[in-house]
């Protein structure tokens, strides 16, 4: 993804993309994608517009991206995020043309390493990412030329592997050139014998906002023989309304065209701020992949899920896919050819166990539970408020313990559990607990670091970061964070937390997902401000009403 460069001309998208709504492009009477009658029936396949696995059972990517051209020894991290619970990595490579070539034996590492992690591993080539406004970037040809190299390493793991030939492979300019090298580049790696399904990255730097995939997905998915094609889009500052979100997707769907997010981001940038929120609804709600960028190692670390490639020390960022609503814990099932998501497994977990909750404080509380059983396996638990003949989905987690966030003081909730397998099939739910949260008032004698940095600037703006640490042996919940500009800067977003600001003076309390900072572990919180010439950074900090240490 390469934190990029928005040029001006996205200022124009909304009337483009409006436009191509109102012109009907890939609207409902359009043809629908079908397996075409040379289509395989083997591996991972297209089939009604639909990734499916081998045994026709539909295969829905939850996962991330992982940069292991530019961090090949960062490997832990495919056992890391499966144990987060992703069923999909994809996995930056370079074919030589502008990083270090990665070479077939390093390759087929990675291929063994996400089988025996149980994750369906995405290829690309990242070499290609802005070609025609990126003068260092190279062609679709060249990274098809780099697949067929790469033959005998991938020819016999069409069920484990997707090839996506190349990164956003072209950038702003003259985006509708795009149409007639991807299509070359398909019609070559079929010609040369692959069979296993191809993903397409979009023009305009992965996200089209100019609509050229979406005009010719049609054409370009007709041109492969096989059937076999699925199109991403990477959804990051364009993508800031829920109405781009939904009407972009739904024209595929609704076309019969088969779509993922291969790449988005939530955290606001100097472009916008993504609604990630939609982003990840929509996908669960129209069945469709999506692929959180990216694990650590960002240039620009606001992206990074986890902090230091540390699987214990995740962001934010990387709390909101994995823990929050829609993300990868509550929603990703195991792709069946490892033995997740059996289509001949209908019988559902035990109900869990009676609920309890401890370490209750004002906005926050734990709830642990007697773990279900299965005659295949338990791979979750949801968490749900019951409020009369209602539930609500408040957490999700891979065991039996979770720490329910954002709650209101003073104030008495009932919770409920239940429990999932691989094959989707659901417990009935447990027993009911009533908890009736603290009354209010800060956490006394917090021990604490801050550490705040400037992730960049322009002129009469600059994004910041917030670091807080708990260096205590007990987590601290419901916290207030305090500080104090010294030149008139002015927090205008923030992600993380909420603001109040008067004058120079900053506090800030968190959001749901960073309510709870865990003994030595932290949260970040990030923002954007505006300032005059000068922006001296705060540098004191205190934490429920306790002075911090600053690093």
């Amino acid at each position: 993804m390469l934190r990029r460069r928005r040029v001006a001309a996205l200022l124009t998208r909304l009337v483009t993309l409006l436009g191509l709504v109102a012109l009907g492009v890939l609207g409902p009477a359009t043809a629908h994608a079908q397996s075409s009658p040379g289509a395989l029936d083997t591996g991972l396949h297209i089939s009604d517009g639909r990734l499916v696995e081998g045994n026709g059972n539909d295969f829905i990517m939850r996962g991330v991206n992982h940069a292991h051209t530019w961090y090949p020894g960062e490997t832990q991290s495919l056992a890391d995020v499966k144990a987060l619970g992703a069923n999909t990595v994809r996995v930056v490579l370079s074919n030589g043309h502008r990083w270090t070539k990665n070479s077939a034996a390093d390759v087929a590492g990675i291929v063994s390493q996400c089988k025996a992690n149980r994750l369906i591993c995405v290829l690309e080539v990242h070499d290609t990412t802005g070609y025609g406004e990126d003068a260092a970037a190279g062609t679709l040809d060249q990274a098809a030329d780099y697949w067929i190299g790469l033959k005998d390493v991938l020819a016999g793991e069409e069920n484990y592997v997707i090839v996506n030939i190349g990164n956003e492979p072209w950038g702003n300019t003259n985006p509708a050139g795009w149409t007639d090298p991807t299509v070359a580049a398909i019609k070559k790696l079929r010609n040369a014998g692959f069979e296993h399904t191809i993903m397409v990255d979009a023009p305009n730097w992965g996200q089209d906002w100019q609509g050229v995939m979406r005009a010719n997905a049609q054409a370009v998915y007709d041109a492969d023989t096989t059937g076999n094609l699925i199109f991403s889009i990477h959804m990051y500052s364009v993508y800031d309304t829920a109405q781009e979100i939904t009407d972009y997707l739904n024209a595929f769907v609704n076309a019969g065209l088969p779509i993922l997010i291969g790449e988005f981001g939530g955290p606001p940038d100097q472009w916008g701020d993504p609604d990630e929120d939609t982003m990840m609804a929509a996908a669960q709600q129209l069945r469709l992949g999506y692929l959180a960028w990216s694990w650590s190692g960002n240039t620009d670390p606001i992206l990074d899920l986890s902090i230091g490639f540390d699987p214990s020390r995740l962001s934010s960022w990387g709390q909101r896919i994995f823990n929050g609503a829609n993300g990868i814990a509550q929603t990703s099932r195991e792709a069946t050819v490892f033995g997740g998501g059996d289509p001949g497994d209908t019988q559902a977990p035990t109900a869990p166990g009676t609920p309890t909750a401890s370490a209750v404080t004002a906005t926050s509380l734990t709830l642990a539970w007697p773990a279900a059983t299965d005659n295949v396996g338990v791979t979750g638990y949801d968490v749900v408020r019951v409020s009369g003949g209602s539930e609500t989905t408040v957490a999700a987690s891979t065991t039996n313990t979770v720490d329910v966030t954002g709650l209101t003081a003073d104030t008495t909730y009932t919770f409920a559990v239940y429990a999932r397998d691989a094959a989707g099939n659901r417990s009935a739910r447990s027993a009911t607990v009533n908890v009736t949260t603290d009354e209010g008032g800060s956490t006394p004698g917090v021990a604490c670091s801050v550490g705040y940095r400037v992730v960049g600037e322009w002129p009469g703006g600059f994004q910041g970061e917030i670091t807080i640490r708990n260096t205590g042996t007990t987590a601290i919940s419901g916290w207030t964070l305090a500080f104090a500009f010294a030149n008139g800067q002015t927090v205008t977003n923030m992600w993380g937390g909420t603001p109040t600001q008067n004058s120079g003076a900053v506090s800030v309390t968190p959001a749901s997902y960073t309510s709870t900072i865990p003994a030595a572990g932290s949260v970040t919180v990030g923002f954007t401000g505006s300032k005059g010439a000068t922006n001296t950074s705060p540098t004191a900090f205190r934490l429920n009403g306790t002075a911090c240490a600053t690093t």
